[in-house]
């Protein structure tokens, strides 16, 4: 996926690819559907592993923030094709469950670092899900820059904190 990209993975060439016969993915999968939902689903799962392997300081909300935005960054810059493919939206009804519950699982960390923020105070009252949907739209544009070149990697990472500085200033509860 990662050399065709979404629209031109097959059955056909997947099974070429891992040296089984032509009909081998069948077994598992009804079709090119069913195969691409099946991985939006397991790229959230890993999307989720690579948020719990960052290491998450105790610290302030600056520094877990920037923890997660850059686990993040990694796993968008190594899996662009399949985070395309987890945001894409074309997943099948038959995908209902698996897939909210993996979208759910991986999120559940960055979700509850905005929930305990408020509770100390450092964050707007609201829904954390709202909250870590503008966070998360704001880190995927700064990924979709470096990932297209727009923005050179060098640069990424003194970006990643400033974005990740202005978002804590725009969270901050006001008077």
């Amino acid at each position: 996926m990662r050399e065709t990209g979404v629209d031109g993975l097959s059955l056909r060439e997947i099974a070429r690819d891992v040296g089984v016969s032509n009909g081998a993915p069948r077994r598992h999968f009804s079709g090119k559907q069913a195969l691409l939902d099946a991985l939006a689903v397991e790229g959230f799962h890993r999307l989720g592993a690579e948020f719990q392997a960052a290491d998450l300081p105790d610290g302030s909300l600056r520094d877990r923030l920037h923890a997660l935005a850059q686990a993040y960054m990694r796993f968008a810059v190594a899996n662009s094709s399949l985070l395309t493919l987890m945001f894409a939206r074309k997943h099948s009804s038959g995908s209902g469950a698996d897939f909210t519950g993996a979208v759910a699982g991986a999120f559940a960390l960055p979700l509850g670092v905005i929930a305990d923020a408020q509770q100390r105070g450092e964050v707007v009252a609201g829904a954390p899900e709202r909250i870590g949907l503008s966070a998360a739209a704001a880190l995927q544009g700064l990924i979709t820059f470096v990932g297209t070149g727009f923005v050179s990697r060098e640069n990424a990472e003194e970006l990643l904190r400033e974005t990740i500085d202005l978002l804590i200033q725009g969270l901050k509860p006001r008077d």
